[in-house]
């Protein structure tokens, strides 16, 4: 199994920035996947998952409305859409399969190395 996350970068407040995980080594449709951000000097804080097929999403509140995750089944890829960032959303940006049925969805067993985003002026 392997996840690589890219896209990160620096961007201003109010800015826009989109994050990709690409997967392989396992059935990647058949499993619920999550995107996680880890701030410096903090733990890791959930901040989205998607289901497998029909893309029911669920978000983390300081994220929703603002944050839009998606998944493309045939290229193995994992997507974070992130619009309007504050500097609160800096930090490690890295997936993470979880399960295959919704109570397993955050039985993270997996993750990638991550990607940073920074938002500053």
């Amino acid at each position: 199994v392997q996840l690589v996350e890219s896209g990160g970068g620096l961007v201003l407040p109010g800015g826009s920035l989109r994050v990709s995980c690409v997967a392989s080594g396992f059935a990647f449709g058949r499993h619920y996947m999550n995107w996680l951000r880890q701030a410096p000097g903090k733990g890791p804080e959930w901040v989205s998952s998607i289901r497998t097929s029909n893309g029911q999403t669920h978000y983390a509140a300081p994220v929703k409305g603002r944050f839009t995750i998606s998944r493309d089944n045939a290229k193995n890829t994992l997507y974070l859409e992130m619009n309007s960032l504050k500097p609160e959303d800096t930090g490690l940006y890295y997936c993470a399969r979880g399960g295959s049925i919704l109570s397993t969805m955050r039985e993270y067993d997996y993750r990638g190395q991550g990607t940073q985003v920074t938002v500053s002026s």
